[in-house]
């Protein structure tokens, strides 16, 4: 990226880098007038990331399994549906220009190599071995064949530090059977991932202002006494396509009696008037990232006094540990900021109250968790991107409210993404009222 401070123009009303901006956004598709998203940049910036993670944790190679990191070091995306099915791999070794990827047989691997020139021909086919029943052995060490063959290519010692993302037990044993000394390369690809780069954080910019228009659609528009769970949810999806989304990975509708306990699935259920509605986006961008965002409606006339309540309390909770979300900061900063829920007394992760990394997947990286973080705290850093959740739960209400932001860690801290507007009503009292607003960016503060 160009340093325009260098070149002498004074660049104070920008406030911040451009990508960081929420209201400075690009479109997703190209231009010779405007830099908008950067692709090749975002291609070589992702896999500079995963050698230098490579490095750092001094793996001489890295198989790969799993889709997401699949697409985040070989740029290739063909559908969700083989995503991590282990039907396809990549092997990338130290020190080469490019992984090579195994794809799936047939015209699969014909529109890789139609798609994917920057790979420079490294396209070879994939080996399944799962569901073939009783040759299900052969097969997996025809697989483990294919990845040692690109191995000696690439110099690589079987009794090396192999890294490998995820696998089945089978393959597990036919790797080691042949000798190849295998380790761990989750915590490398996680850490590769959790920091984001600008083009990536752009890609999640245009997620996310999607995802406001269909909760603006939702609010002023679609969201009347009569219409069902089921009808909101298929809106929503259509909108999410036409919109050239990669895939709708779930949407959560719950209304009334529907959100307390908390529904994670839509069903035919007719929205009442007076009805608080529950409405929760996960899906893949046109770029390949995620939107993770929770808002919580009413279905006509005003909030009751007991509503309002429950609105301030989500969203003064959920506030209270975005704040934290600075570089320095730990994992433990913004965990101590959630309430004690009743789900603690299990010692595990509560959905309810936590922080996540998403970026090519919806949790990748990172979770916060009043289960362990508070123990075992971890440094947030610039350019992290979290969705951040919580929840009002308490037994016996017969309706609830649940919130959720997207943000990216700035370098003076939170800017929020997710920009649909709460109910001012319910939150104009709020200590963290205007930081949310400067977060986004709006009005003097941008």
């Amino acid at each position: 990226m160009v340093d325009l401070s260098k070149q002498g123009m004074p660049l104070d009303f920008l406030q911040r880098e451009h990508y960081q901006s929420p209201r400075r956004v690009f479109s997703q598709t190209g231009s010779d007038w405007q830099r908008r998203v950067d692709f090749n940049r975002m291609r070589e910036d992702r896999l500079q990331r995963a050698k230098d993670m490579m490095e750092k944790h001094d793996m001489d190679a890295i198989i790969m399994f799993k889709g997401e990191n699949i697409r985040y070091t070989c740029s290739v995306y063909q559908g969700n549906w083989k995503n991590n099915i282990f039907i396809r791999y990549a092997v990338h070794c130290r020190g080469a220009k490019t992984p090579v990827l195994f794809e799936t047989a047939g015209s699969d691997y014909e529109c890789a190599r139609i798609d994917a020139p920057w790979l420079e021909g490294n396209i070879r086919p994939a080996i399944t071995w799962k569901w073939s029943e009783t040759a299900e052995q052969m097969m997996v060490n025809r697989m483990v064949d294919s990845v040692i063959e690109v191995l000696k290519e690439g110099g690589v010692a079987l009794d090396g530090r192999i890294g490998i993302d995820i696998m089945d037990f089978q393959a597990y044993s036919a790797f080691t059977e042949k000798g190849v000394n295998l380790v761990n390369a989750w915590p490398a690809m996680s850490e590769a991932r959790v920091i984001k780069t600008p083009e990536e954080i752009e890609c999640l910019k245009i997620s996310s202002t999607i995802g406001d228009t269909c909760m603006w659609k939702i609010r002023h528009e679609w969201l009347k006494p009569g219409i069902r769970e089921c009808d909101l949810t298929a809106w929503v999806n259509n909108l999410l396509y036409e919109e050239g989304f990669d895939f709708v990975y779930d949407i959560i509708v719950a209304s009334g009696g529907n959100t307390s306990p908390y529904r994670r699935w839509h069903t035919d259920k007719m929205i009442r008037d007076g009805d608080l509605i529950i409405v929760d986006i996960n899906a893949i961008g046109p770029g390949g990232y995620f939107v993770d965002y929770v808002r919580c409606f009413k279905c006509g006339g005003d909030w009751t006094k007991k509503e309002k309540a429950l609105y301030r309390e989500v969203y003064d909770s959920m506030y209270a540990g975005l704040a934290e979300l600075k570089p320095g900061k730990t994992t433990q900063d913004v965990a101590s900021k959630f309430p004690v829920y009743a789900d603690d007394k299990y010692g595990t992760v509560t959905l309810q109250q936590f922080a996540h990394s998403i970026g090519l997947d919806l949790y990748e990286g990172m979770w916060i968790s009043r289960a362990y973080s508070l123990d075992y705290p971890v440094e947030i850093k610039e350019n992290m991107y979290f969705a951040i959740e919580t929840f009002a739960g308490h037994p016996g209400l017969p309706q609830t409210v649940r919130l959720e932001e997207n943000v990216l860690v700035g370098p003076d801290g939170p800017i929020i993404f997710t920009g649909m507007q709460h109910y001012d009503d319910c939150i104009k009292d709020s200590p963290y009222f205007d930081f949310s607003h400067k977060s986004r960016g709006e009005g003097r503060y941008e």
